[in-house]
């Protein structure tokens, strides 16, 4: 078993450390659909499946056909496949029964009533995934991975889960925490045992291996910008006076029409979100209502919703009507681009090239532009382009390297990398080793965290009470 030992509380006696209550949840999402599927975990899984199916003579990972049938008055509840499982070879580690019903709300609300009083509980929220982590049949990186794969939004986001839940970032952590724990080992050799005929610590090589270590966490964070941005997608802000086809590019970008596109100034009123997979990325375009000088008090309403989409987006496109001399508005947008990632569209070339690039960098040096006539379709390949430069940062996509995604992970190597560097530092300056010591065991702790070797109850419960019912 991985990390120090849990017990989820319970009134029966708990054997060598395995959660002795039975749980039961519906691990199917919610409403109708072709089945719906009851999970039992724990050592009693076989002999409640045995109390409620018609097939008394259940045979290990055999699927069988069969009814649920209420014992109390032989009730017939629905047709199911049923099958049990024999730990500790299942998800949690832990005897698991399953049972496909048809995916009616009545039949599966029915049968898991059923379950419950024949003697399982009602599951916590994750508490299959919490259960498979404390049977050590996954580290805690990979049972985070498990909601990242189940909410995944894009190809993207579901291959960077994937990749995680089967354990790369795993194996990474733990060879960086091996290297780790191998100066520590030298370290403490050498302030106990002074004396002995033994290799001595020299500083030379403690930093070569501080430096060694501290490098590969930086290689890790180098990765989280990217990471995150694919497990949680990024806001596209787009912007622009009236009529110069942000609703255009709208819809160009979902590959359909969805923001009315009209000559008239102010159509789009109000902020229209919508979620995208581009180049397999996870994307939420804003189109907002073009920024001008108004009376009307509902456009100006939506005009303080473009300013505070604006604020909160992760990339702002800004589109310039190219066959128009810029006019005031376009200029105030222009000057609010500084320090931000952005993107200038010199839109409806067709009609024009009043307003050329050098225009623009000369307003906003910054800004990435692109010529567009978005009408035709005409420089959408080259918008995409840029939001995947955004997101890769010119790295290797995350089937190429290993991606940290998670907020925790970063904030733990960043604490490990401090550690590390704060015994570099010390160690520059001849320091004793049991000081130096203090600070590699923080490194050590803190990447154990990450994979669940050192962490605290609180930590598992914060974890766990972001997965859905059922898993």
């Amino acid at each position: 078993m991985r990390g120090p030992l849990y017990l989820i509380k319970c009134n029966n006696e708990c054997k060598f450390g395995i959660m002795c209550e039975t749980i039961a949840a519906i691990s199917t999402a919610y409403g109708e659909g072709g089945i719906g599927i009851i999970r039992i975990s724990g050592p009693d899984a076989k002999e409640i499946l045995r109390r409620v199916f018609s097939r008394k003579s259940i045979k290990d990972r055999r699927m069988t056909f069969g009814r649920i049938i209420d014992p109390s008055n032989s009730e017939v509840i629905d047709e199911v496949l049923a099958v049990y499982m024999k730990g500790p070879a299942t998800y949690t580690g832990e005897d698991v029964a399953e049972i496909n019903c048809h995916g009616s709300t009545v039949s599966l609300r029915k049968t898991l009533a059923l379950v419950l009083r024949e003697g399982a509980r009602m599951a916590e929220p994750g508490e299959f995934t919490k259960r498979a982590f404390l049977n050590g049949r996954m580290d805690l990186s990979q049972a985070e991975a498990v909601i990242d794969l189940i909410k995944a939004k894009a190809d993207a986001s579901y291959d960077a889960a994937l990749s995680q839940m089967e354990g790369a970032l795993s194996k990474k952590v733990g060879e960086i925490r091996a290297k780790v724990l191998d100066i520590l080992v030298d370290l403490t050799v050498n302030i106990d045992y002074p004396d002995e005929d033994i290799e001595q610590m020299t500083y030379e090589k403690l930093l070569a291996g501080i430096d060694d270590t501290a490098r590969e966490i930086r290689g890790l964070l180098e990765t989280a910008s990217t990471g995150r941005m694919i497990r949680e997608g990024i806001r596209i802000a787009i912007v622009g006076r009236p009529n110069v086809g942000k609703s255009s590019l709208m819809n160009a970008l979902l590959r359909q029409s969805r923001a009315i596109v009209t000559e008239i100034p102010g159509t789009t009123r109000d902020t229209i979100e919508e979620a995208v997979s581009i180049r397999s990325i996870p994307v939420y375009l804003v189109d907002t209502a073009g920024i001008r000088q108004t009376e009307d008090i509902v456009e100006k309403i939506g005009i303080e919703k473009t300013k505070e989409a604006f604020n909160q987006a992760d990339l702002v496109v800004v589109i310039i009507n190219a066959s128009e001399p810029l006019d005031e508005e376009d200029l105030d947008i222009l000057k609010r681009l500084e320090g931000r990632q952005s993107l200038v569209l010199l839109n409806k070339t067709d009609l024009g090239n009043t307003v050329t690039p050098s225009d623009i960098a000369d307003i906003s040096p910054n800004s990435d532009i692109i010529k567009t006539c978005l009408l035709q379709g005409e420089g959408v390949d080259s918008i995409e382009d840029k939001i995947e430069a955004l997101v890769y940062g010119g790295q290797l996509t995350q089937k190429d390297s290993i991606m940290v995604s998670n907020v925790r992970h970063e904030e733990l190597l960043r604490q490990a990398l401090q550690s590390a560097e704060d015994a570099r530092t010390i160690t520059l300056t001849g320091e004793a080793l049991d000081i130096i010591e203090i600070d590699i065991r923080e490194a050590y702790d803190r990447l154990g965290e990450i994979i669940g070797e050192t962490v605290s109850d609180e930590v598992l419960d914060e974890v766990f009470s972001r997965f859905c019912l059922g898993k």
